[in-house]
């Protein structure tokens, strides 16, 4: 079985490699191809991968290639986490929209549409690449705003799945509060990507006991205190929201934090020079500590068993993931991408049934949502009015005038990415 991974070159390989290697009995992979433009960061991690493939005696062969076309020939599954503009333009997303006063982040508000303008036309490129070479490739998108990302992919007709590491690093908290092993917990994981709640959490599956109250009652201030949000949030919503939630929930203390502060992106980047002076360590066959830190925990878990189910011989399995909604939420169009538990096999991922949303939740997904189809439209066919009209829509932004303020310093702040501004 052959893997290629687009970005290959990113800090975060390592610990999608470790999970290859700890894992080779669920995902027998006999060739791990990295593809990445940067040639030089490339073969520090290529080197590093090979030595952990080595530790764990992995009989499978790492390769690197700076040539996207050679690299995903053959390839079984392609997997997607790049990163357009790099951290530099991470952290202007992460800057200009605050001088408007609304949130900076890179995967929703302002700085989130600005990534997916950059992004979704790379991408789809990429897809389009894949299905010349081998069209009966899977491609799995890490690479964020998954939600919009995966719709774009799935609306060109491309065989995709969308993954995120939330509902993931959830589960092994959860589990964990709860003396339980993750495996034997299944969380009601409902929404859009980077905006869902655990309206469950259940022993066994998904007809399990739910322990939502148990861990609410007994572990209430250590779910919030991972969150950041008040203890009472949580109790009076009488779920977990996502820690994106916060940005919702709480948008104008996130704005006042993110003044006071160095940004996220500036963490990251200090934090990837730190991890690239240890990759280039020829002692090292093993995913550092501090990767841990950089962000991205279990994802290489929540990759392999993915790629398990859509390229093994076994039966279905749980899993959350980014896919079309095809009823799975009533009140949203069919070709709208969700982030739910669905049973996932060679065929692709069909969503579990859900249970009917209170307003409360149901009201913000389909506000979000809506926002999400304008800024695919944006992405797709460029244009300052359509941008506009993304950011009017998104329910942190939703004045004229901020609109048109932050329009103006998107398109100033990514005239190199966007050949139309």
């Amino acid at each position: 079985m052959k893997l290629a991974v687009v970005g290959g070159g990113s800090t975060y390989t390592p610990e999608l490699v470790d999970g290859f290697a700890r894992l080779r009995d669920t995902l027998p992979v006999s060739e791990l191809v990295l593809i990445d433009p940067a040639a030089e960061r490339l073969e520090l991690i290529g080197g590093l991968a090979r030595r952990i493939f080595a530790r764990q005696g992995h009989p499978g062969r790492v390769t690197t290639t700076s040539d996207l076309d050679a690299g995903i020939t053959g390839a079984d599954a392609v997997l997607l986490q790049l990163r357009v503009g790099g951290q530099a333009a991470r952290l202007r997303d992460e800057t200009w929209p605050l001088e408007c006063g609304c949130v900076g982040q890179e995967t929703t508000g302002a700085g989130g549409l600005a990534k997916a303008l950059r992004t979704v036309p790379v991408v789809l490129d990429i897809a389009e690449r894949v299905r010349r070479t081998n069209p009966d490739a899977w491609i799995i998108d890490f690479t964020n705003p998954v939600g919009i990302v995966t719709r774009a992919l799935l609306r060109a007709g491309h065989k995709a799945v969308g993954l995120c590491n939330v509902a993931i690093g959830l589960q092994r908290k959860f589990a964990a509060l709860l003396d339980l092993a993750p495996a034997d917990l299944h969380l009601d994981h409902v929404g859009l990507n980077h905006l869902t709640w655990e309206l469950g959490v259940r022993r066994g599956g998904p007809d399990g006991e739910d322990l939502l109250g148990t861990l609410l009652a007994e572990h209430g201030e250590a779910v919030a205190g991972d969150l950041r949000l008040p203890r009472a949030v949580l109790d009076r919503l009488g779920v977990v929201p996502s820690y994106y939630l916060r940005y919702f929930y709480a948008h104008d203390e996130v704005v006042r934090e993110l003044g006071t502060k160095p940004s996220r992106a500036a963490e990251v980047a200090a934090m990837e020079r730190e991890l690239l002076a240890l990759y280039g360590d020829p002692a090292l066959d093993e995913k550092p500590e501090l990767l841990a830190k950089r962000g991205g925990a279990f994802y290489s878990e929540a990759a392999v068993d993915l790629a398990a189910s859509l390229l093994g011989d076994g039966g279905p399995a749980v899993q959350v993931v980014n896919t079309y909604n095809n009823g799975t939420l009533p009140f949203l169009p069919d070709d709208a991408v969700v982030e739910v538990q669905a049973r996932v096999d060679g065929s692709g991922p069909v969503p579990l049934a859900v249970p009917r949303l209170d307003p409360l939740f149901s009201g913000l997904i389909s506000h979000v949502s809506a926002y999400e189809d304008l800024a695919l439209d944006a992405a797709l066919h460029g244009g300052r009015e359509r941008v506009f009209k993304a950011l009017l829509a998104h329910p942190l932004i939703g004045q004229y005038d901020l609109a048109e303020g932050l329009t103006d310093r998107l398109l100033a702040h990514n005239k190199e990415h966007l050949p139309w501004a």
